[in-house]
Parts: structure tokens; C-alpha cells; sequence
């Protein structure tokens, strides 16, 4: 009954990795600016910040932009923490663009996310309280999504965001019911591996964004191929025609990219039997 993410912190892989991250293409991008060199907020908040503010600036209405905080926030109040919802209401009509109101509201938003991915890790993590970007992170991520869009108009169009593996006739509230039982598989969910939703879709290529400051670990390629074989055994038409694993870090300012014709038959199985476990 793990997340994606927490059920890569339950395993050991093997050396290297289940992918080598040096198996991926590297592209550098050059925009010219110079980041801040200090943030005062954790680079998880960053990137989520990042992530949904790219999304908005993209034409995305804020609330679909900023589902997931708004969802977890919800799950929240549900768990006792009064006023949560409200909070994160208030918050979302204060997203109106990328001023630097708007990029501290997204930061204290996005905290709430944690309350649907790890309810129990949430109860221990920072609050929306404890979030307040001072200027240097504010400039950064003012840039994070300017590097993003840019990124976007060479490697999009976007064919979908915020993707999940239900079955592909399934709705939201069986989703949710099956997230409660754990009990069984569920499209690309399984008992072990129960939640998880990655950041975009192009027509070929599974996408997620990171703002790390070193290049991607074992642990980030993992999750990407773990969101490859969940999406095709979602049934979901969408994942079909995914060929290709991608990052990019707007920090960095990055490409990495991987064909997944490189990744063996064998790791995939053993992705699929001792991790996901279906």
C-alpha cells in the first residue's frame, strides 16, 4: 500500500539501477540567466510549484492546474485538520499569474499535496505556515516555469497532464474506492503499488519534471519506467504509443531522454513481479 515514490524507497535495486541514468541522452538547453544561488523552501515544494504553475501559464484554469493540493487538502480535513479546504481555496484564488503573490500562494499550496500521496508523512511535514519564499526563490521559480514553457514549444505539444492507470473505462470515484480497499489491481495499481500519477504525456514520451540540483538518480529513472509499465497495463489507449522516457529540469535546464526499446525484457519483468508486484 505504497505510493510510487514511497514503494521506490521500500526496494533495493541493483547496481546501477533497474536504468542507468547514464543511459540516457543529455541535451543542454542555454537561456542565459543566472539562478540564485540560495532558495529558502524545499526543492520537493519547488518542483510541485513548478510544476502546476506550468500548467496554468500553459492555459490550464488554476483549479485543474492545482487539483491534486486541492484534493489533498480535503483529505485533510476529512483526517481532522479543520479548515484545511478553506485554506487551500483561498490560496488557489490568489494563483492569478506568475507575480510574486501568485508563486508564494502555489508554494504554500502545493504543501497540502502531501495528504493525498502520504496522509501519515503529511501529519509530520511542514504546513502551509511554515512555507514563505523569500525573493532569490521567488526569481528562481519565476524562471523554473519560463525555462518550461520554452521547453514545451520545442518538445510539445502536451497530450495530457497529471496522468493516473485506472482502467481505461474507470472513473474517479472507483479509483478512489479502490485506493481505500487496497485489496486488488486496478488498471496499472496494484495492492502493492496503490497511487501515483506522473506529470505529462506528449504523443511518444512519458515526461516528468525535476529541479534537482545534480542529474537524475537511479530512483528518478525508476519511477519513470514504473510509470511506463503501469500505463500499459492500465489498458488505457493513450500509453500505446509511448516510446520514450523523458526528464527535464528547468533548474539544470536539462533534457534527458531514454528509448525504451534500451531498457531489457528482463528488467522490465522484474519491475513488474518484485516491485509493482502484479
Amino acid at each position: 500500500m505504497s505510493s510510487v515514490t514511497v514503494r521506490i524507497g521500500e526496494i533495493k535495486q541493483p547496481r546501477g539501477g533497474y536504468v542507468k541514468p547514464s543511459e540516457f541522452e543529455i541535451i543542454k538547453l542555454d537561456d542565459g540567466v543566472i539562478l540564485n544561488p540560495d532558495e529558502n523552501i524545499h526543492g520537493t515544494i519547488t518542483g510541485m510549484a513548478v510544476d502546476y504553475l506550468t500548467r496554468f501559464a500553459m492555459g490550464e484554469n488554476a483549479a485543474d492546474a492545482f487539483a491534486i493540493s486541492v484534493h489533498g487538502a480535503a483529505i485533510a480535513e476529512k483526517l481532522g485538520v479543520g479548515g484545511s479546504l478553506e485554506v487551500a481555496e483561498e490560496l488557489l484564488k490568489g494563483i492569478r499569474g506568475l507575480d510574486d503573490e501568485s508563486i508564494i500562494n502555489a508554494c504554500k499550496l502545493v504543501t497540502f499535496d502531501a495528504w493525498r500521496r502520504n496522509p501519515a508523512g503529511a501529519m509530520m511535514g511542514k504546513g502551509y505556515n511554515d512555507i514563505n519564499p523569500d525573493k532569490d526563490t521567488i526569481q528562481n521559480i519565476h524562471t523554473f516555469v519560463n525555462r518550461s514553457i520554452t521547453f514545451w514549444e520545442k518538445y510539445g505539444p502536451i497530450v495530457r497532464d497529471g496522468f493516473t492507470f485506472e482502467p481505461a473505462d474507470a472513473d474517479k470515484e472507483e479509483y478512489e474506492r479502490m485506493r481505500e480497499m487496497h485489496t486488488s489491481n486496478f488498471g496499472g495499481y496494484t495492492a502493492t503499488v496503490d497511487s501515483g500519477d506522473g506529470d505529462y504525456l506528449t504523443k511518444d514520451t512519458l515526461w516528468d519534471f525535476k529541479v534537482t540540483k545534480s542529474k537524475p538518480a537511479a530512483k528518478h529513472t525508476l519511477q519513470l519506467l514504473m510509470y511506463w509499465i503501469m500505463g500499459q497495463h492500465s489498458g488505457q489507449e493513450i500509453y500505446k504509443g509511448i516510446t520514450k522516457l523523458g526528464i527535464f529540469n528547468p533548474r539544470l535546464n536539462i533534457v534527458y531522454l531514454l528509448d525504451i526499446s534500451k531498457v531489457s525484457g528482463d528488467i522490465i519483468k522484474e519491475v513488474e513481479e518484485n516491485v509493482i508486484c502484479y
